[in-house]
């Protein structure tokens, strides 16, 4: 079992979670030194002390996820009328529309003159694509889409 504080709690980025490994699941050992291996390959084995001390007094609480909800469908809404392609997504703060152009790091690159700052989405299995992150105050994805709009235009 996977779980993940960073996105309970609306803390992006902060890396904080953890792996549960039965012991009575099938390679528990093994399952557990791949992850253990993992963390320790990838440098950040733990959270600083006080971060978790902080997160363990929230365990149980939730965090207000209607400002998600608001940016996901401005960006929805706003991109696929500009004629991107975008999934809608199940349960997460990003987006990850096809780029308008094949190549996502050139794409990505192009946007970077409207101030728009995207992810090529090939490190996350979706070449041709882009991550946004929606996690931001509504005020920012509202300034962000007449940018969209321009960088859009360009391919017209």
């Amino acid at each position: 079992m996977c779980y993940s504080f960073s996105k309970s709690l609306s803390l992006p980025g902060e890396r904080l979670g953890y792996v549960l490994v039965p012991q009575k699941a099938a390679d528990a050992s093994l399952v557990y030194a791949s992850v253990a291996g993992a963390g320790r390959s990838l440098g950040y084995v733990c959270a600083p002390s006080l971060f978790q001390q902080v997160t363990a007094s929230c365990v149980g609480q939730t965090s207000d996820l209607e400002v998600y909800r608001t940016n996901r469908r401005l960006l929805l809404d706003g991109l696929r009328g500009m004629g991107f392609y975008c999934a809608e997504p199940g349960g997460t703060f990003y987006l990850f529309p096809r780029s308008l152009e094949p190549d996502a790091h050139a794409f990505s690159e192009r946007a970077k003159k409207y101030d728009l700052l995207l992810v090529p989405g090939d490190s996350f299995g979706a070449p041709g694509h882009f991550r946004i992150a929606y996690c931001v105050p509504t005020v920012r994805v509202e300034r962000a889409l007449p940018l969209f709009a321009k960088l859009a235009a360009e391919y017209k």
